[in-house]
């Protein structure tokens, strides 16, 4: 801890006693490597401490460290902030670090899960797959944690540093099984949390509302969860994945298949057994989709004959956990999981902001003209509704159940260039330019650039979420840069 410690991490390293591992410090050789381990490489951020406690009275401790010595607080669940948010953000944050808490039960009577906040969500998986066959929705990448996907606030989509064959499918708190069961968030119950008074609290629709309101969408503002209770469903006996690739040639051609995927994921009576997206990327492009239910039921339904039914066409029949282990193994997430110096932009449709034919055409077309400056480019379209629409806007913090896609572009490269910057952007703006009444994104794609960022991610729920804020952290302590902050006191008719 260097020479001449500070108040901070006297009081941190008082917490922890004699324990090796629990805090790391500046001073500390090897501090960035060992202990900061950003994600997003272009931003490089050094918190005051990182801390990996193993209980919740250790999170409550190092809270009140933080709160004692006027330092920001942010927990850290999987680490895949597209801000680095779970280090801070910017410099000077604790960051918690919560991949000691991973605790598991199942309740077999309710059939609810109590599961730690550092647990990925491939333990996630396999922890409710050995309790009794359980599943709740989330994504498919192994590493991302519990603590932000179940909130919606830090857990994102991994970008993808393969081709297409090795795609990605929707993550955050969304996931290929959303349309069907939700949004990861919808399944949450009840929290254990430490506020910034350094409490333990218990929260639920019954204790502590308005907190648990705020917890399923904005945790990042609110307070450290240390374990959730969710509700879960029996495994689906069979899956099928489907798959439909475009390789070579230019991406104007591909735009009549991206409009006909458009329709389908824009049909209010498309089967909510169906999650799929669309996939951009230099050599051509894929459609991938997960059908929860039997080949039978599968090919009863639409879906299949909206595309053309030609040898680019493939189906993998499995069942729930052979789902899982597919995607693992094909899509190399753990290796997508890497650091990475990238830049990322993305925006949230409703059904009435798809681009029109025309607009596809035009927007595919520009694509082909652009200098890109980096081989590792990435537009992609998640599909979503269904299930997670069912629940009202002010339900939860997570404000957009009107949405039904998801679209992100970004970039991977090193050095991050002006022309790679550029082409992100203008095609954000474009797109942007076709559907004007578009506004908004999934608080889980982190835009540091993002204008009006909190009104962005959390739309109309945001002045209550403000209100909250003053009630339970009115300094502040829970911050980031695009976080909740408290609505400030009314004078002279300003809220």
């Amino acid at each position: 801890m260097g020479n001449h410690p500070s108040a901070l991490q006297r009081c941190i390293g008082a917490v922890g006693g004699s324990r090796v591992g629990f805090a790391g410090f500046p001073t500390d050789p090897g501090y960035l490597a060992a202990w900061v381990q950003p994600y997003n490489l272009n931003i490089q951020i050094t918190p005051a401490a990182v801390v990996r406690p193993r209980t919740t009275e250790d999170v409550s401790a190092i809270v009140r460290c933080a709160v004692a010595n006027n330092v920001k607080v942010q927990a850290k669940s999987g680490g895949h902030s597209y801000g680095n948010h779970g280090l801070g953000g910017e410099d000077g944050a604790v960051a918690i670090d919560m991949t000691n808490m991973q605790q598991f039960s199942m309740d077999n009577n309710t059939w609810q899960a109590t599961i730690g906040a550092g647990t990925f969500l491939g333990k996630v998986s396999e922890r409710l797959h050995i309790a009794g066959g359980r599943a709740i929705a989330h994504g498919v990448c192994p590493n991302i944690g519990i603590g932000g996907h179940a909130t919606i606030v830090r857990a994102h989509r991994t970008p993808p540093l393969q081709p297409p064959s090795t795609r990605l499918l929707p993550q955050g708190g969304l996931g290929p099984m959303s349309r069907m069961w939700g949004s990861c968030l919808d399944h949450v119950v009840e929290v254990e949390v430490v506020t910034a008074d350094g409490k333990i609290q218990r929260a639920s629709n019954e204790e502590n509302a308005d907190l648990f309101w705020a917890l399923r969408g904005a945790a990042s503002g609110f307070g450290v969860v240390t374990e959730f209770v969710v509700r879960t469903h029996p495994e689906p006996d069979s899956v099928v994945q489907y798959e439909y690739t475009l390789a070579g040639g230019s991406h104007a051609d591909m735009a009549p298949l991206f409009s006909a995927w458009l329709d389908l994921m824009r049909d209010p009576k498309l089967d909510r057994r169906f999650g799929s997206l669309f996939l951009m990327v230099p050599t051509g492009a894929l459609i991938a989709g997960t059908f929860y239910g039997t080949k039978d039921e599968f090919e009863a339904t639409d879906i299949p004959d909206r595309f053309p039914g030609d040898a680019r066409r493939h189906l993998v029949l499995t069942d729930w956990r052979g789902s899982v282990a597919h995607e693992v193994e094909k899509l190399a997430l753990f290796a997508a999981s890497l650091p990475a110096p990238f830049y990322s932009k993305s925006l949230a449709l409703r059904r009435e902001d798809v681009p029109s034919p025309s607009n596809v055409r035009d927007l595919f077309g520009w694509v082909d003209t652009q200098e890109k400056g980096t081989p590792l480019w990435f537009i992609i379209f998640d599909s979503s509704g269904g299930a997670v629409g069912d629940v009202p806007s002010n339900a939860t913090s997570f404000a957009h159940r009107d949405k039904i896609l998801y679209y992100q572009s970004y970039f991977v490269a090193l050095p991050l260039t002006t022309t790679s910057r550029d082409f992100v952007n203008n095609f954000h703006t474009r797109l942007m330019a076709a559907n004007p009444g578009a506004f908004g994104t999934y608080p889980g794609y982190v835009d540091p650039d993002l204008p009006d960022a909190p009104r962005q991610y959390w739309g109309a729920n945001l002045p209550r979420l403000q209100e909250i804020k003053r009630m339970w952290d009115p300094a502040d302590v829970f911050h980031n840069p695009q976080s909740v902050r408290p609505m400030p006191e009314r004078s002279g008719g300003q809220g």
